[in-house]
């Protein structure tokens, strides 16, 4: 597995490839469902690219971008561990020379459902995933379902600026209790682990968006959105500070 750390060392290595390219944009703090993306990936095509960026201009938080757990070594274990053919690990100044002074903005879905609650998310997860895709080049990138909205812009973004890209879209991995794998579950204290997976159990099982609403805040949650969108059920809430996304087919 190469190690890349800059956007020179990504081209270099670009070059010399040109098989078939699966791209897996992650931002760290790996778990299974990260790696259910990349085996994916290296089903469906030659080689498989993975790149770990924690992208600051995504946060609209900033106690939420430095609480995020983060440890690139125990990331790059992981991924020896699923024999990918490289990773790219650049800094910020290599991705965003210009200071975020360019973005891309979209105007309707990302002013919805997460977006209403954090004003310029999708800005910047948008443009990072716009310079990602210029630079590694991929045939197929690979989103997971549990960030259902970002997956759709990322998809509408790919359309719009005729990228050529196939979007691949793939399942929640869940734990056994059902909650939703996050690198964010790791801050949560055993008790709000436990008390996290009434989060799936609500939404799959509530006759409707107001009863999912109602007996969330009866477990304790702050709800921050229930809606239904595309055939799904869609909520933000929070726990022990910690911000949690799941959705289902209803």
């Amino acid at each position: 597995m190469k190690h890349l750390r800059s956007v020179k060392d990504l081209k270099r290595w670009r070059l010399s490839v040109s098989d078939n390219i699966g791209f897996v944009p992650t931002m760290g703090a790996l778990h299974d469902g990260h790696l259910s993306l990349i085996r994916k990936s290296k089903e469906n095509n030659d080689k498989t690219v993975v790149s770990i960026f924690l992208n600051p201009t995504q946060f609209d938080n900033t106690s939420d971008l430095e609480n995020y757990p983060a440890s690139l070594e125990e990331d790059l274990e992981k991924l020896r561990s699923v024999d990918i053919e490289a990773v790219w690990a650049p800094k910020f100044e290599d991705l965003y020379p210009d200071n975020y002074r360019y973005s891309i903005t979209e105007k309707d879905l990302s002013l919805k459902l997460c977006g209403e609650h954090r004003p310029g998310h999708f800005d910047g997860v948008l443009t990072v995933v716009m310079k990602l895709f210029n630079l590694v080049r991929p045939k197929r990138a690979y989103f997971g379902e549990k960030d259902y909205q970002q997956m759709l812009l990322i998809q509408k973004m790919n359309d719009a600026f005729f990228l050529d890209i196939e979007i691949i879209p793939c399942p929640i991995v869940r734990e056994s209790s059902g909650l939703a794998m996050s690198s964010r579950n790791k801050r949560l204290s055993q008790k709000g682990q436990k008390q996290a997976s009434h989060l799936y159990q609500v939404i799959k099982n509530a006759q409707n968006s107001a009863e999912a609403n109602q007996k969330l805040k009866e477990s304790g949650f702050n709800v921050e959105y229930i809606e239904e969108m595309d055939g799904r059920r869609l909520a933000a809430v929070e726990l022990e500070g910690i911000r949690l996304i799941d959705n289902v087919s209803i």
